[in-house]
């Protein structure tokens, strides 16, 4: 591409896009699991019993669900059957044990593994935090560089669609034309990640259709014509947004009617 064709302003004069900042991202809270508490309870009592004093709470458990069941407002009690299931586990566990074995939690592969989810879990839920919360202050950043009128000048950076999502979603589902069209330059001038041709091919997958099609009509067109004045291509954000199939069957038309000269190794 010989020319980079200018970004169009798309604010109207003295009218302000500045939406107020989103609030911070809390930390999600671990929903509260009465079967998993009622488990741990167990697992507390257990420690140090061997088989004999576990069987007695077997059936010490067993009589209390049998109680239990007599009661209409326990029907959907589910720490109760947890610490049941629990305890008959556990029952299983030393009774194919060594006969005089203890129980104990730190060396139950059951619990090990548990633990080892949990962990893992917490892991993705502060990396869905974190990546929520760059995300918001991205979108805090690209509202301030579209009250100044510079976003234009400014270049996308890895994950900017999924912030163009936040934006979207601030503005209550409103499709943002500025922001597409920022978007669709950037990847038809290869601006930014769009530079590389792997961030190119995964923004398939992430930018709606009107702004993948606004992007191949604008590559095609500053192809053919080096020259042209963004002005003369706000038809193409047009075309992209009613018609984007048109648009990008438009632009396929034009890579075979005008084919890119072969690389040599020269080039």
């Amino acid at each position: 591409m010989n020319a980079r064709p200018k970004m169009a302003r798309f604010w109207p004069p003295g009218e302000s896009t500045r939406r107020p900042l989103a609030p911070r991202v809390a930390a999600p809270r671990e929903p509260v699991d009465p079967a998993r508490i009622g488990r741990r309870l167990v697992r507390g009592r257990a420690k140090g019993m061997d088989a004999g004093a576990v069987a007695a709470a077997l059936e010490d458990a067993r009589f209390d669900a049998r109680q239990a069941s007599r009661h209409e407002d326990l029907a959907d009690d589910v720490r109760g059957p947890a610490e049941l299931a629990e305890w008959e586990r556990l029952d299983q566990l030393l009774a194919a044990a060594a006969p005089g074995t203890l129980y104990d939690p730190d060396t139950d592969d059951v619990i090990q593994a548990e633990l080892a989810a949990e962990a893992a879990a917490a892991a993705a839920r502060e990396a869905d935090l974190r990546e929520a919360q760059r995300i918001a202050a991205r979108a805090d950043e690209l509202q301030a560089l579209r009250e100044l009128h510079t976003l234009e000048q400014t270049e996308p950076r890895t994950g900017d669609e999924a912030v163009r999502e936040e934006l979207t979603r601030r503005a209550g589902g409103y499709v943002q034309a500025d922001v597409d069209a920022w978007l669709a330059h950037a990847l038809a001038a290869h601006r930014g990640h769009y530079r590389e041709p792997a961030a190119r091919e995964k923004a398939t997958g992430l930018l709606t259709p009107p702004v993948l099609a606004h992007a191949a009509l604008l590559a095609e067109l500053a192809r053919l014509v080096p020259d042209a004045d963004v002005d003369q291509l706000a038809f193409a954000a047009r075309l992209a947004t009613s018609e984007p199939e048109a648009a990008g069957a438009l632009a396929a038309f034009l890579t075979r009617a005008h084919p890119r000269p072969p690389i040599t190794d020269g080039d």
